[in-house]
């Protein structure tokens, strides 16, 4: 969909050593407030989801988009992440603890720049596993014209169960996806 390899996700350092296969394509009609992967195999070592999505807030700025796993609601989710705004960058850490969800990359709203996205490579490491909590790390951007909000970020949550993970929604925390807004959902073979 991207056509970007990152080779972060095997063991072997690089994209050599697992190949990526395309499970599911999510692209919103307009209006969704959520989409969802779900049924996902347990065949995998690795998850990754490559989206693009943008609000449908009739107003400037952004809006906040977040990740649930298995349609869990607890507060039992972590987010840490870092992002620069602006030509000349500023920095602004944050981090959330005992939420109902990891935090994304927000997304433009509907009056921001004209056809801008925001786009995100999320990878959910040791999905499948039932002896450990969900590892999520996350990279994206956004771009709305204005210094306050558009920006890169990188950043890292976490899932505090030990289930394995068989779905995953994407929720637009705000209003609704705009129509186009689109993700990916990729095994990754160990």
């Amino acid at each position: 969909m991207f056509g970007v390899s990152l080779g972060i996700m095997d063991g072997a350092g690089g994209a050599a050593g697992g190949s990526f296969e395309p499970i599911q394509t999510l692209t919103a009609a307009g209006g969704e407030t959520s989409l969802s992967f779900t049924s996902i195999p347990s065949t995998y070592k690795h998850l990754q989801i490559r989206g693009i999505s943008r609000d449908t807030t009739a107003s400037t700025g952004d809006s906040a988009v977040v990740l649930q796993l298995n349609s869990d609601t607890g507060s039992n989710y972590s987010t840490h992440r870092v992002n620069t705004y602006g030509a000349t960058p500023s920095i602004n850490v944050q981090g959330f603890a005992n939420y109902p969800y990891v935090f994304l990359p927000a997304q433009p709203n509907d009056s921001t720049t004209a056809n801008a996205f925001m786009a995100v490579i999320i990878d959910i490491h040791d999905y499948a596993s039932t002896t450990k909590n969900k590892t999520v790390r996350l990279v994206g951007g956004t771009e709305t014209n204005q210094t306050s909000s558009s920006g890169n970020g990188f950043g890292s949550g976490a899932w505090y169960s030990l289930s394995a993970v068989t779905s995953v929604q994407i929720k637009a925390n705000t209003t609704s996806f705009k129509s186009g807004s689109t993700f990916a959902l990729y095994g990754i073979k160990g």
